[in-house]
């Protein structure tokens, strides 16, 4: 077994504990009635933008998100909260040393040794969620998992379908399709973000994301009997059976968003595995971008 596959196995465990310390990082979380913002880098991002849109979304408050190296020193917010595995992600770092003493800043970390839990005011560590892959997975769903508590947002179900993800069988055909697409609305955009890159991560797949409705504005016009459009939640009237038309793959999400990235990450698996790929050892990346001064 792989490393990704170990830790993807271990996401049910990782997010109920993470849900049952929310209250306990509250005072690091933001308040309803904050203007924040979420930036990460990569996965990270991705996780930010699902966060923002359901903060926001669930009437907590008006919340952005941004890669780390594109956030708008012109605006101002009452928090910054800054997802990083590794602690050492240069844009990361080098964005809350800036907000020093301007705004107040959160990090989700899950290595308390490095330098994030100095230039952050305040540090969630979810150090049982750290990974040895190169390619994230619990992480990440670990720290959406806190903050989806921490909003109130999370319940049992949620990790049931976790389960339920890691037990079932993939679609029937799913990994010999020569290209994916994901869709999603509101939060689970970033979900569908999240999904294209692990496939291209894990397994060099030609793989894009967009919210749905936007998939009929051209990206519509690539689907073949080779490709697999998979909707992250409900999908727009119609769509489903449009693609079909086309001759591709459906997969609709039937599980709680969170979960169906689970589906996800053992596609990304299982494709690399089919093309004889090591998912721990993805081409050209590393752990953390460190960028030399």
């Amino acid at each position: 077994m792989t490393h990704v596959e170990d830790e993807l196995g271990s996401q049910p465990e990782c997010w109920t504990r993470a849900a049952a310390e929310a209250t306990g990082h509250a005072g690091a979380l933001p308040v309803p009635g904050e203007r924040v913002a979420a930036v990460g880098c990569g996965t990270s991002y991705f996780m930010a933008q699902a966060f923002a849109a359901l903060r926001e979304g669930s009437g907590h408050g008006e919340t952005d998100a941004f890669a780390a190296s594109e956030f708008p020193h012109g605006r101002s917010y009452d928090r910054v909260i800054a997802l990083t595995r590794s602690g050492t992600t240069t844009e990361v770092l080098d964005l809350l040393a800036r907000l020093k003493g301007r705004t107040r800043t959160t990090a989700l970390t899950a290595d308390p040794g490095t330098p994030v839990m100095t230039v952050a005011d305040e540090v969630v560590v979810l150090d049982y969620a750290d990974e040895r892959s190169v390619v994230q997975t619990r992480f990440a769903t670990t720290a959406l998992t806190l903050l989806r508590a921490h909003l109130g947002l999370h319940t049992d179900a949620v990790v049931a379908d976790a389960r339920t993800a890691l037990a079932g069988e993939l679609p029937a055909g799913l990994v010999e399709c020569t290209q994916f697409t994901f869709l999603g609305r509101g939060w689970t955009v970033g979900l569908a973000n999240e999904a294209g890159l692990k496939m291209r991560e894990a397994a060099l797949s030609w793989t894009e994301a967009y919210p749905a409705m936007e998939y009929r504005h051209g990206p519509i016009s690539i689907t073949t009997n080779s490709t697999a459009t998979w909707m992250f939640g409900p999908a727009p009237e119609g769509l489903a059976e449009q693609v079909r038309a086309t001759g591709g793959t459906w997969i609709e999400g039937r599980l709680d968003p969170l979960a169906e990235l689970v589906r996800a990450q053992r596609l990304a698996v299982a494709v690399a595995a089919a093309r004889g790929l090591d998912p721990d050892q993805p081409r050209h990346l590393t752990r953390s971008v460190i960028l030399a001064p």
